[in-house]
């Protein structure tokens, strides 16, 4: 599939590797929607790029609705999904405090899970409504999912997280072979370390620090470089049902 053909949702599109993924789709033809709950986000990139900003929860069944039928209504039918929208807290199971508060787990289940199934299958069901295919090989859409190398290597204080990310792996290759009948492809990337707002945020030195756990590069990924990813996925229709890592061969320590 060509990215100039494409209308795309990007999910967490207000910042870090969903605003990177918005701006490298527009600048190759596509028109793009960006849906995050940072209303404020949205409106700074809206004003920079040539963006469609909905405000939208993505753990929740009537926003995903409403955000699907806006774009529909502005836009027209997507055929691409990028979800990056989630969170990446840090807790122990058994803690000072004692156990983790199981809310607390639920929460990131909720967002980067759920959240994520959630804009798939409305995704997956407008693509798959789609008269005609792009192309002579009945392609219809392109289904990108975030995970992460911690869906492999979690480190301490991150079996919510985990979890939340291998289950996006694993559903990867059951939901590629299901939509394949309609000519929809399902990759999931899995960043490994990445220059994003939060860890902007680290001081200096521990951003030094885990820079220097990777193999090569030495240094962390670039928002853009994930971006770069999702376009050779779009455009290489063999790349399907498959997690592409995209860690410069870090394998994470369990702390």
């Amino acid at each position: 599939m060509q990215i100039n053909e494409t209308i795309a949702v990007v999910t967490g599109g207000a910042s870090g590797m969903g605003a990177a993924t918005a701006r490298f789709l527009l600048e190759k033809g596509a028109k793009v929607a960006i849906l995050d709950l940072n209303e404020a986000g949205l409106k700074t990139l809206a004003a920079q790029l040539d963006v469609l900003p909905i405000v939208c929860d993505v753990t929740r069944e009537d926003s995903a609705l409403a955000a699907f039928e806006e774009l529909e209504a502005k836009l027209g039918r997507p055929s691409v999904l990028v979800n990056c929208a989630g969170i990446c807290p840090a807790q122990r199971v058994v803690g000072k405090e004692g156990p983790m508060p199981l809310e607390a787990f639920s929460r990131v289940i909720d967002i980067n899970l759920i959240g994520s199934f959630n804009i798939l299958r409305l995704a997956a069901a407008a693509m798959s409504s789609r008269p005609e295919p792009f192309n002579s090989s009945g392609e219809r859409g392109v289904i990108i999912n975030t995970a992460s190398v911690a869906a492999y290597e979690g480190q301490i204080g991150q079996a919510a997280y985990s979890a939340s990310k291998g289950a996006i792996v694993a559903m990867t290759l059951p939901i590629a072979r299901e939509l394949a009948r309609f000519g929809i492809r399902v990759m999931t990337i899995a960043p490994g370390l990445v220059q994003t707002p939060m860890m902007a945020g680290m001081p200096q030195e521990v951003q030094d620090s885990l820079a220097r756990q990777v193999p090569f590069p030495k240094r962390l990924a670039r928002p853009s470089e994930f971006a770069q990813l999702v376009g050779q996925i779009i455009e290489n229709e063999m790349l399907n049902g498959e997690v592409i890592r995209l860690d410069g061969a870090i394998r994470m320590q369990e702390k």
